[in-house]
């Protein structure tokens, strides 16, 4: 069966760092709370927001071992008042957990994103 995870996280600024390490701890709490492994990925959509420029979100998952899987990363749309600085992603994955026992992960400034579903 194959699902689809949200997930997000606030990054402190538009430098390659907070970028990769923002990154790094959101695919890394999304692949843990899912008990997953890049094996069960089938492909990660990468946004981030117009302010972030400074590197590809999908060159953390690569460092983190995603080599065979597709990446794709995008721009969000430039919403006025939008919350800044936000990394999210979208992963398709095989799984046999039904939808309510999928995880989405909204880490740091991102809770405030979606508060209804956010641990």
């Amino acid at each position: 069966m194959v699902r689809a995870i949200r997930g997000a996280i606030q990054v402190d600024g538009n430098d390659r760092e907070s970028i990769l390490a923002g990154t790094t701890e959101l695919v890394t709490e999304v692949m843990a709370r899912n008990k997953l492994t890049t094996d069960d990925v089938i492909s990660v959509i990468f946004t981030a927001t117009p302010d972030l420029t400074a590197e590809f979100p999908a060159l953390a998952a690569r460092k983190l071992g995603f080599h065979d899987v597709p990446l794709l990363c995008a721009s969000e749309i430039g919403v006025p008042g939008a919350l800044p600085r936000v990394v999210r992603l979208m992963a398709h994955v095989a799984t046999d957990r039904p939808r309510q026992e999928i995880q989405h992960v909204y880490l740091r400034g991102a809770v405030a994103l979606r508060v209804d579903i956010a641990q």
